[in-house]
């Protein structure tokens, strides 16, 4: 995939990536200190941000040019950005009005996928109670029960304890190989980098790092 004109000047700080070539499959890596610009790429490519002139090639078609909605991306968030007066479950389920997924299509994807992530225990509690580690697989379920064409995963494990980062980015690398979407995983800390991806883009002050 090819992402051109990947630019916006917030002031202070310009994200500057005239041109960017990616795999359009397995996991890709990007890579740089806090306050490099990591999440507000992420942004921009999502639509959450505006970036005139942006270009984004993949497949044949220019997702730049697509609405939110049918741009079929999704995300994990760092702090996985649960409702929190909702249950595992309703959170789940949320994705799967908006993505206009039918009720026994939503109902099949969500008994595989919270199966394969181990949350089948937790569906019917508040996400207030939910573990660091529930929390992002059901964030994790959420992304996925839309059958995204692209993943991105922003700092998905920082806000686990060390114990449970080890477990989590297994858990991840199988899910996104088994679910075969490519993934865009953006992380400052190196062990998230070697386990997971295939390939490496670094940013510093808004540029790519060549």
């Amino acid at each position: 995939m090819v992402i051109k004109n990947l630019i916006r000047n917030y002031g202070d700080f310009q994200i500057d990536i005239p041109f960017w070539s990616l795999p359009d499959h397995g996991v890709s890596a990007l890579s740089g200190p806090s306050g490099s610009g990591k999440t507000s790429v992420i942004r921009m490519l999502l639509g959450l941000e505006p970036c005139p002139g942006l270009v984004w090639t993949f497949h044949d078609l220019d997702l730049a040019q697509l609405s939110i909605e049918k741009k079929r991306l999704a995300v994990v968030f760092q702090n996985y950005e649960l409702f929190l007066h909702m249950t595992a479950r309703e959170n789940i389920q949320f994705a799967v009005s908006a993505r206009g997924i039918d009720k026994v299509t939503g109902q099949i994807r969500l008994k595989n996928l919270a199966q394969r992530l181990q949350i089948e225990s937790v569906l019917d509690r508040s996400a207030t109670v939910l573990s660091g580690g529930e929390r992002q697989r059901v964030a994790l379920a959420r992304a996925l029960i839309g059958e995204p064409r692209f993943l991105f995963l922003d700092e998905p494990f920082s806000a686990l304890d060390a114990h449970l980062r080890s477990e989590a980015r297994l858990l991840v690398k199988t899910v996104v190989e088994e679910f075969k979407i490519p993934t865009l995983l953006v992380s400052h800390d190196a062990a998230d980098i070697e386990v997971l991806a295939q390939s490496v883009t670094k940013i510093d002050k808004g540029r790519l790092v060549i």
